[in-house]
């Protein structure tokens, strides 16, 4: 008897977040959600960028691989959510086919959604903790 692979909405996703266990949980629900197959974690927003201008610049197969959700925590140092966002928008979005992308945070402050729906109105904003319900928000 063969065993079916469970169908999956994506083929990768990114989850970019400082804090180890907020990283941990949110990949658990996505694999529990069969949301995604492949996850990429990174814990900066600068190492995250430089992964995807990798994939980017190597092209052909690996752009299959390429996230097409990036879930990005705003709070981060050296390089925020927001700056992530911004330098993405401005040097990567137009070399592929463009993630969804989602801040999921834990930021209670609308100034935080107002600015980032002032980078791009297509961002999705999410509040922590990640859910099987929140992750259908992102279909």
């Amino acid at each position: 008897m063969k065993i079916k692979e469970p169908k999956y909405k994506y083929q990768a996703v990114m989850l970019i977040d400082d804090n180890d266990l907020d990283n941990f949980i949110n990949e658990k629900i996505i694999e529990a959600s069969h949301f995604s197959k492949k996850i990429y974690v990174n814990s900066s927003a600068k190492s995250a960028l430089e992964f995807l201008q990798n994939l980017v610049t190597m092209g052909g197969a690996d752009l299959l691989m390429y996230p097409k959700v990036i879930f990005i925590d705003i709070n981060m140092p050296i390089m925020d959510g927001f700056q992530f966002i911004e330098y993405y928008k401005k040097n990567l979005e137009k070399m592929i086919n463009a993630p969804k992308l989602v801040i999921l945070t834990s930021s209670v402050y609308q100034e935080d959604k107002y600015k980032a729906m002032a980078i791009s109105e297509d961002i999705i904003f999410l509040n922590k903790p990640l859910t099987k319900i929140l992750l259908e928000k992102v279909y």
